[in-house]
């Protein structure tokens, strides 16, 4: 992998698509671009495929925030995170993770570039957002956090990797008024006035975030639902590293299995699933508590997601209002907030 240093990082797609710029961040002379796919969500993906001196053509898929308004390139930060992940960390965890061939950084503005090798070419298929797994399924992907919890020593030395879910507990991206209306609105619509109470909401975050400090820290996803896993035929892998954080393993488990199961199946399944997770992990040398310990924690850390998807503006509302009802309703049903004090 390259790591290109003192290359401009784009921000447009014309500039992506720039020959002479893809040379450099390639590492070898790019004769022919051509554009498969352009996928605009909150970050752009880019499938394209080169042609380079000599006649090999070659296919890749390069992410970043390109043409985007000034609010969006403010969290240009989390760019830098995710390319961060492939260039310092990807290399020493046993998960699934597209092979990464450049990044480019500019920590000054700040802003990154990941460019990978476009899995679709290979064969692979990324799960949609609205996606519902069957039990089966999120076993094997739960099995992906297990190896990226258990990946030993991967904190010590590296402070840019933080807690996150204290950053969000304190910084109240969105005022508690506005996430209020949201609340009300059609992405609360199915659940209790409690559990869309925004005040409950946030200090239900901040009662979290004192509660997950106190627990051994690991590596953690941040952001483990199904649009965020693709299927190969060797198994499930992991993509977007945008919410790398440090925390502890039950914030990634409880977010995933609420997420990307229907209310129902979680609501049957995931003590089993949760028992899977753990006999997983104890395997792989990841310190986990024991079952009912566990249990409680898991049901408590269901509000890391249910928030997330909360203060969710820049999303096709469709999944929004999905991913609030599978997250609430587990709120609901596990009584949180009791479980946090509140």
């Amino acid at each position: 992998m390259q790591d290109v240093t003192g290359l401009d990082v784009p921000t447009t797609l014309q500039g992506a698509l720039d020959p002479a710029w893809l040379s450099a961040a390639l590492g070898n002379k790019v004769q022919d671009i051509e554009v498969l796919e352009v996928i605009r969500t909150v970050a752009t993906k880019l499938r394209f495929a080169v042609t380079f001196a000599g006649g090999d053509r070659r296919a890749f898929c390069l992410k970043g925030f390109l043409d985007v308004d000034a609010t969006m390139a403010a969290g240009g930060a989390t760019t830098v995170l995710e390319a961060d992940f492939y260039r310092d960390i990807a290399a020493h965890v046993a998960l699934r993770a597209p092979p990464c061939v450049a990044t480019i950084i500019d920590r000054a503005a700040p802003r990154g570039i990941v460019i990978m090798r476009d899995l679709i070419t290979d064969g692979a298929r990324f799960c949609t957002a609205l996606e519902a797994f069957s039990p089966d399924q999120a076993s094997r992907s739960l099995e992906q956090l297990a190896l990226l919890h258990a990946a030993p020593g991967l904190l010590e030395g590296r402070p840019w990797i933080k807690p996150r879910i204290a950053s969000l507990a304190n910084a109240q991206y969105v005022p508690q008024p506005v996430l209020q209306d949201m609340l009300n609105g059609p992405r609360g619509e199915f659940l209790p006035a409690r559990t869309r109470d925004a005040g409950m909401l946030i200090a239900g975050v901040k009662a979290l975030a004192q509660a997950d400090a106190t627990r051994p820290q690991t590596l953690v996803h941040g952001d483990y639902h199904a649009g965020n896993v693709y299927q190969t035929a060797d198994g499930p892998g992991m993509i977007d590293w945008q919410l790398l954080q440090k925390g502890s393993w039950v914030l990634d488990v409880a977010y995933h299995i609420n997420a990307v199961c229907d209310v129902a199946v979680a609501e049957r399944e995931e003590r089993r699933l949760l028992a899977h997770y753990l006999h997983t992990a104890r395997r792989l040398g990841c310190p986990v508590p024991a079952e009912e310990e566990a249990w409680a924690a898991y049901r408590a850390a269901v509000v890391y997601g249910y928030y997330l998807w909360s203060i969710t503006r820049r999303v096709d509302p469709a999944i929004i209002k999905i991913f609030v009802n599978r997250l609430g309703s587990a709120v609901t049903r596990h009584e949180s907030f009791a479980l946090l004090g509140l």
